[in-house]
């Protein structure tokens, strides 16, 4: 008998061949060309236009969708390119609907937007199917190491390229990408796009990077400013926070971003086993990524549990109710405390969170849900690349702290940007503009102008 939605464990091949097929399409499919005028026509082309404002990559959007709509859909992507080198990806991945549509005069007026970011995506697919656009200055001689191939790192590698510096990128993993090709939903970024775009990105010349190289294991930061003019360092956040409590360390229970990972490391999603019960603990867009994605494989049951109210998730609207339209129940208001099972996990004991002098903790109110998988998405931490004081950078907290245009200190020589500073906000585009404006101080410090 073959196995359903209903079958105990964790277990592959939930589904029939073809659904897996249909769930992991893409979720916003391609404009075509009149659905792109039509789409392109509502701009009202705003001279003060506040979702310029709202772009973190100041993308002049007016002017981009006023290019498409004259039938120039290429200027329309260098206008876009310009100022966001990723910004194929950030098309098909930037929260949208809380940045750029959210502040559109149309959304204000009528509670429908221009269509932002599917017009990017339309734009930016015309060119990246062409050679690469930009062509690299004459050579300055200088080195730049950056860390991380993630999209601070590659946004920083590329302007530098540019500018004509010679950029050798060390990365941890076997692929470049990051966030975009290891920690996204595949139904975002069908058909391989991250590895795509990286290659893109890479054809300008220049660059060269290394994988499977982490610095303060294989390779050390004083090293790399010793050998290079200067280093960036774009290493996102890599380390899950711990979920500390009693059978968190029963087989079952694991990181969101190591099944999502996985998933998108998989050729085949048929393959990739998954719970017939699965518990996510968390509110963001990666609890949500892991929650929809258990159900498209074929989870009979999926929820997410958040320990504040639904106001307070990082998880867009959008993102919340594209999880409940996929059947996925979203409690909020509660904690874990317990992980019961015998030899694996069986069971999540949750308990109502009542306030005590500004913080959560567990009340009397209790419940328990059934799981034979619990996913943890309740933030990461940025993995330490230095264990050597004179190498030290200051930090705030747990993040790097960064001056303007990613300055670090003390040393003179080193920069950052992305989800490791304190001033990243888990964002593909904010990680692009950060590493960006880097490379231009970078730049501007090694021609003497800095």
């Amino acid at each position: 008998m073959a196995d359903t939605q209903m079958t105990p464990g964790v277990i592959a091949g939930r589904l029939p061949p073809d659904a897996y097929a249909e769930n992991f399409a893409d979720l916003h499919p391609p404009l075509d060309r009149h659905e792109a005028a039509v789409a392109a026509d509502r701009c009202y082309f705003c001279h003060d236009a506040p979702c310029i404002t709202a772009c973190p990559t100041d993308i002049d959007i007016p002017l981009f969708i006023r290019q498409i709509s004259t039938g120039t859909p290429e200027s329309a992507a260098m206008t876009i390119f310009d100022m966001n080198i990723l910004g194929g990806m950030c098309a098909r991945v930037c929260p949208t609907e809380t940045l750029c549509e959210e502040a559109c005069v149309r959304e204000a007026a009528e509670g429908k937007p221009v269509e932002i970011g599917r017009l990017q995506r339309y734009a930016t697919d015309t060119l990246m199917d062409r050679p690469h656009p930009y062509t690299r200055s004459k050579p300055t001689g200088r080195t730049v190491a950056v860390i991380g191939a993630g999209p601070a790192g590659l946004a920083c590698a590329h302007r530098l390229a540019m500018l004509g510096h010679g950029v050798t990128v060390f990365e941890a993993r076997p692929k470049s990408g990051g966030l975009n090709e290891y920690g996204i939903a595949s139904y975002k970024t069908p058909d391989g796009f991250a590895q795509k775009e990286v290659e893109w990105l890479l054809s300008i010349g220049g660059i060269t990077i290394r994988h499977n190289k982490q610095v303060g294991r294989d390779i050390s930061l004083a090293t790399l400013r010793k050998d290079h003019d200067a280093v960036f360092i774009g290493i996102g956040l890599g380390a899950t926070n711990a979920l500390d409590i009693e059978g968190s360390d029963l087989p079952g229970v694991e990181d969101a971003v190591d099944f999502i990972a996985r998933l998108r490391q998989s050729d085949d999603p048929a393959t990739l086993p998954i719970g017939r019960d699965v518990v996510v603990i968390g509110g963001g867009m990666t609890a949500v990524d892991a929650a929809v994605q258990s159900r498209l494989l074929g989870a009979q049951t999926v929820t997410m549990v958040y320990r504040r109210e639904a106001e307070r998730m990082n998880a867009s609207l959008f993102e919340r109710e594209l999880a409940q339209t996929n059947g996925v129940r979203i409690i909020t208001g509660a904690v874990p405390v317990r992980v019961t099972g015998q030899n694996r996990v069986e069971a999540v004991e949750f308990a109502y969170a009542v306030q005590d002098g500004g913080a959560l903790r567990p009340g009397p109110d209790r419940f328990t849900l059934p799981a034979d998988q619990v996913l943890r998405a309740i933030g990461q931490s940025m993995v330490p690349i230095t264990n050597d004081p004179a190498d030290a950078i200051e930090q705030d907290g747990a993040s790097l702290l960064t001056g303007p245009g990613g300055r670090t200190a003390p040393h003179g020589n080193v920069f950052a940007g992305g989800d490791c500073t304190a001033t990243g906000e888990n964002l593909t585009v904010t990680a692009v503009a950060q590493g960006r404006d880097a490379a231009m101080e970078i730049h501007a410090t090694l021609m003497g102008d800095g």
